[in-house]
């Protein structure tokens, strides 16, 4: 590492620390955690990130970033569910060998902001009017948010998209604009004994209920109201009962074992007319090699149900920083590099959807996008509602809860006893979950 890198360090940071302190009274992000320990000058910057097209995006300009600070990047970059038990078990030991982590805010910021796992921001983020914190789309920004403190910056957003077969709605008028619609075409153009169905998505129990949850607030629900249960309201029960038709009387067989790794191929192959899911995937659609509807392909907001279009708009994967990390200082400086508005822009016009408004007003970073998915994106992003799951420390254990009711009206079950008997599950879930407590 040469002097000049070791310089132009240091006043990058002093920069930034002088913002922080003018911004907080003299704390700094080291000094939040109280830790007394340092590293090594040669020892490299560590980032564990999920096996997605954001980590292999941003890793191409890690050179850019070792010059500017100095310091050597390395990058682990696992599946979900290795991601999952790496921090667990890691953060569990107040491990120092992880600085910078890649996330999914709704699954896990809960727990980790609960467990002081993660470092506040919250005074780097609004004390540094270059970086504009304000420049982040709302509901992403809340999303990353936990009582008042930000502990995580958002870099990939989806919403639900409606991918749907052009060919087979042209001399319908176009692609369903409500709920009512979807059920009525998917009725009309399923030939399930032939092997083409009107719909698919996802059905699994579990994984299922992040993409029914646009259904959900579209018939006027949400998971809790008042932070009580709302999965037996009239609202909820209506929405378990519509998704279920739709996937019962115009989906595949098996659906009830669908996550999106099952459904995806199906619409991709061309045996379905509609498919809703988040808009991030949409790239699986375009490609050749496993697609054969990358011709005939459209892209349309999610449809209205009787409380109008409410699909989800939120942050997939942030990033936060280790609270135990040696290097939290260096750790921010490149959370703020990865996240600035020339690094949002430049990711975002490779197609890859970021959390900034000024970039999604930048017509050459939607120009990366089919400009029907373009306006799609758009538009979720106006009406978007900031979650797509119960917000609670345990979320895989609440998703199992109210994931059940959707699973018996797939099944064509009576929906409202197996939702009152979820709902008072889900009710002393929530009691138990303490999900406010220490936060």
């Amino acid at each position: 590492m040469s002097t000049n890198s070791r310089s132009l360090s240091r006043r990058a940071l002093g920069r930034l620390a002088a913002a922080a302190t003018a911004a907080a009274g003299g704390v700094t992000l080291a000094g939040c955690a109280g830790r007394a320990d340092t590293a090594s000058p040669d020892a490299p910057l560590r980032i564990v990130a999920n096996n997605h097209v954001w980590a292999e995006a941003i890793r191409e300009y890690f050179g850019e970033f070792e010059e500017h600070v100095g310091r050597r990047v390395v990058m682990s970059i696992l599946t979900a569910d290795q991601l999952a038990n790496s921090y667990n078990v890691k953060l569990n030991a107040s491990a120092t060998d992880i600085d910078v982590m890649m996330l999914r805010p709704l699954q896990d910021l809960l727990l980790f902001a609960h467990n002081d796992w993660v470092a506040d921001l919250t005074d780097l983020v609004t004390g540094d009017r270059d970086y504009d914190w304000s420049d982040f789309q709302e509901a992403p920004r809340q999303r990353c948010t936990v009582a008042d403190r930000v502990v995580s910056v958002p870099v990939v957003t989806e919403r639900p998209a409606l991918y749907y077969r052009r060919d087979l709605v042209a001399d319908l008028g176009g692609p369903p604009a409500t709920l009512d619609e979807l059920m009525a075409v998917s009725l009309e153009l399923a030939d399930r004994r032939n092997g083409f169905f009107g719909y698919v998505g996802r059905g699994q129990r579990a994984g299922a209920v992040s993409q029914w949850s646009s259904f959900l607030y579209s018939f006027g629900g949400d998971f809790t109201v008042d932070d009580r249960s709302a999965i037996a309201t009239d609202e909820a029960i209506a929405a378990y009962r519509y998704y279920g038709e739709l996937l019962e009387r115009t989906g595949p067989p098996g659906v009830t074992n669908m996550t999106l790794e099952q459904a995806m191929p199906i619409f991709a192959q061309g045996k379905a007319a509609f498919y809703i899911d988040a808009d991030a995937i949409y790239t699986n659609f375009l490609d050749p090699t496993i697609s054969t509807v990358q011709d005939t392909i459209g892209f349309a907001p999610f449809p209205a149900g009787p409380a109008g279009a409410l699909g989800y708009n939120i942050p997939s994967w942030s990033l936060s920083i280790n609270a135990f990390s040696l290097l939290r200082d260096d750790a921010w400086e490149f959370v703020r590099w990865a996240t600035s508005p020339e690094m949002v822009a430049r990711i975002q016009g490779d197609g890859i959807p970021g959390a900034r408004a000024s970039a999604w007003a930048d017509s050459d970073t939607l120009g990366a996008f089919p400009p029907e998915l373009a306006e799609t994106m758009r538009i979720g992003a106006e009406r978007g509602v900031d979650h797509d799951r119960p917000e609670v420390l345990q979320v895989g254990r609440a998703r199992d809860i109210v994931g059940r009711p959707l699973v018996a009206a797939v099944l064509g079950q009576d929906v409202p006893p197996v939702a009152r008997d979820a709902d008072a599950e889900f009710a002393d879930f929530l009691v138990r979950d303490n999900r406010h407590r220490g936060i």
